[in-house]
């Protein structure tokens, strides 16, 4: 068994005055030959590897913060930090480097900080002058304490020795005796000293001081000071808040007290750092930093110690999901779960992984799929945060869950069409949930962010299944509006974006759907109004012509030329009717060609007439084939079984069921199989032809 003494996470600060966790491992402390001296080494404990290596310098300032951290700087803007799994290994590493510099283990801090514009006057400081010699903590000497306090703040060696002095005799709860005789007595003088004293020890930065200043006994009376700011007229009401407003609600009973003495603590110091304190000016900004590292190690503790409780998160989810749940009861959860997400967002991405695939085992997307259809709009907007969260880590994950839904649900309550219906009923008049919701659907089903999985066939299988099951709800309000003029023009811009894509998937989808028929309705009721939405239509058209689409070029001549017919002002359905007699025209010429070939072999089975039938009737059959398929069939079969083919592609498929035909009745002379006029070089020199009379193609509009 390894010894979890030594067990260790390596931090570094980032330039963004964020912790990175740098991996795990154990540490030890030895001679290393090439720095001439004794350093610390961490070794991975997955492989072994060196994470550090940082040799114990004489003249490093080394702090131990909250029993198991180690803090140090090796360079200007380099901080390193080790988070000990036990607060025994981590004295058994502070004695070590203490015994190097010859320090006493028992104080927190090895060495005075020093700047250069200091370091001449620190040689000439004799040894008494240790400690800052404090005034006696009394009334009538609040002001001169508001006084050292602020005084030392622009010194780095003084600050130490303030911090040192402040500790040493127990100062800091001397002086939160004092704010309560103060506050009884309604001194506000003394109330505005006792706000400076506070804020300045604040800026002194030392995380010794923050244990005693935010434990449970003192940390109200710090609040207390910090109301009585005197640039202020009436003092705030902190207290009141965090003790009256802000409840703290268990909504499945803590039994670690120690968790639950966490979880307060760190409420409170974030808000005594969010809310009371005033934004440090440009030469403060660095006097908080350990208090970010406080609070950010407070998070990071209460995130584990919550997902290593089993039983907790499990009742939790059970409860998430119970339908005997009541609705107040739900919200709670919800909003919990949401702050345990949000308090993840502080984990190193390899934690972060962990935690996430905790809550994808325990059922949180079954979960998101009942609260995100709850009428509380509270709720649902939790539940889209923890959803945006679920995306962020891994949109795969959330795609392999939705894709196997099908199988245990109805389409209507699919996580991915609650997703949509709620961004389509948004009653947010500014649109901030729709927004939302409409940057996590695009990550799910943009193609580009599906290039880089392992799974090969995530692509296809994905948007195979999206086109089955929530196609028709994303579109449904958009052609329901093609009947209404003021909404018209943004479904018909939709439809002339998908048709400008020129995808026979998109187009037989078109033709299974029959969506040229509210287009062609519109223009016939628009009459002869020469318009936007009248030139929209004509342009849609046109495009179709120019770039001869013939599975919509048949589609639209075979069942609405006659309404058509009579639009004479453009030439462009004329143009279409043109295109449709080329093509059938140039199939005509195919056959008998086929037929001069080989006369005698074909002439019993074959006719113009037949054939021409034999297209109609089996493209009758194409487009109307039912949707009867076996559920065990993959996705990408049942959409093919769904959408009908293109005129195009069916007439390929005549081609080679022609060509086999051919194959079977030539007597095995397969020499002349290559004299049948199946390429389309012939096809390219008749429609180069056509392109010397006709005019040139419009370049396809960009998508």
């Amino acid at each position: 068994m390894s010894d979890t003494r030594r067990r260790v996470k390596v931090y570094t600060l980032n330039e963004d005055r964020q912790w990175d966790d740098r991996g795990t491992g154990h540490v030890s402390s030895s001679f290393v030959e090439r720095f001439k001296g004794t350093s610390l080494l961490v070794r991975a404990e997955s492989d072994g590897s060196l994470l550090l290596e940082s040799k114990i310098s004489p003249n490093t300032a080394y702090q131990k913060q909250q029993d198991t951290l180690i803090v140090w700087s090796e360079a200007d803007n380099y901080d390193l930090a080790l988070s000990f799994q036990e607060k025994a290994g981590c004295d058994e590493i502070w004695e070590k480097i203490c015994q190097v510099q010859g320090k006493d283990p028992a104080l927190d801090i090895t060495q005075d900080p020093i700047d250069e514009s200091e370091e001449e006057r620190f040689e000439e400081i004799p040894e008494t002058s240790h400690l800052v010699e404090l005034p006696p903590c009394e009334l009538s000497r609040l002001e001169e304490i508001a006084d050292l306090v602020t005084s030392v703040l622009s010194s780095p060696i003084r600050r130490e020795k303030l911090a040192l002095a402040l500790m040493s005799e127990g100062y800091i709860k001397k002086l939160l005796g004092l704010f309560r005789v103060c506050e009884d007595l309604d001194n506000r003088e003394g109330l505005h000293h006792l706000y400076e004293i506070v804020r300045g020890v604040l800026f002194l930065n030392k995380a010794a001081l923050f244990e005693v200043m935010f434990s449970d006994d003192c940390i109200m009376d710090v609040v207390g000071c910090l109301e009585y700011d005197p640039a202020l007229v009436q003092p705030k009401r902190h207290r009141e808040f965090l003790t009256k407003t802000a409840k703290f609600k268990e909504v499945i009973p803590i039994t670690d007290s120690e968790l639950r003495q966490k979880i307060h603590q760190t409420y409170r110091v974030q808000y005594i750092q969010d809310i009371i304190l005033p934004t440090p000016s440009v030469f403060e900004e660095n006097f908080l930093s350990t208090l970010t590292s406080f609070i950010f190690f407070n998070k990071v503790e209460i995130v584990s110690m919550l997902q290593e409780d089993e039983k907790f998160l499990t009742e939790v989810f059970a409860q998430l999901t119970d339908d005997a749940t009541e609705d107040s009861k739900r919200r709670e959860l919800v909003n919990f779960v949401k702050e345990f997400c949000a308090f993840s967002q502080t984990l190193q991405p390899q934690n972060r992984d962990a935690f996430f695939k905790t809550l994808a085992n325990l059922g949180i997307l079954p979960a998101l799929e009942i609260v995100m259809g709850m009428d509380d709009l509270q709720v649902r907007a939790a539940a889209t945060d923890i959803f945006s969260y679920l995306v962020e880590f891994s949109p795969s994950m959330v795609r392999e869950f939705v894709m196997q839904e099908p199988q245990q649900t109805d389409d209507d309550v699919l996580l991915i069409n609650v997703v949509i219906k709620q961004m389509i009923c948004d009653s947010d008049p500014e649109l901030g949930g729709a927004v939302q919701l409409m940057g996590l659907l695009r990550t799910l089903i943009d193609p580009e962010n599906m290039l880089a999985s392992t799974n090969k066939t995530e692509k296809t299988e994905f948007l195979s299944f999206f086109y089955k099951y929530c196609m028709h709800v994303l579109t449904a309000p958009l052609l329901a509006n093609t009947a209404h003029d003021k909404n018209s023009k943004g479904a018909l811009r939709f439809m002339r974006r998908i048709i400008g894509l020129k995808d026979e998937y998109y187009n037989r989808y078109i033709i299974k759907g029959n969506l040229f028929e509210p287009v062609i309705n519109a223009l016939l009721d628009n009459g002869t109004r020469y318009n936007l939405l009248n030139s929209a239509i004509i342009e849609l058209f046109e495009f179709i012509k120019v770039e001869d689409i013939k599975s919509l070029i048949a589609h639209i001549v075979d069942n609405f030329y006659k309404a058509l017919e009579s639009i004479e002002y453009v030439q462009t359905f004329k143009g279409l009717k043109g295109r449709y007699e080329q093509e059938k025209d140039r199939q005509s010429q195919r056959l008998n060609r086929s037929f001069a070939l080989f006369p005698d072999t074909i002439s019993s089975h074959f006719s113009v007439e037949n054939y021409a039938r034999s297209l109609d009737e089996d493209e009758e059959l194409w487009f109307n084939d039912d949707d009867d398929d076996d559920d065990g069939e993959a996705v990408e079969k049942r959409m093919e079984d769904d959408f009908s083919d293109s005129y195009g592609k069916y007439m390929e498929s005549k081609k080679g069921k022609l060509h086999l035909y051919y194959c079977m009745h030539l007597s095995g002379n397969t020499a002349l199989v290559g004299l049948v006029d199946y390429p389309d070089d012939e096809d390219e020199e008749e429609e180069d032809e056509e392109e010397e009379q006709s005019p040139r193609k419009r370049p396809r509009l960009s998508s």
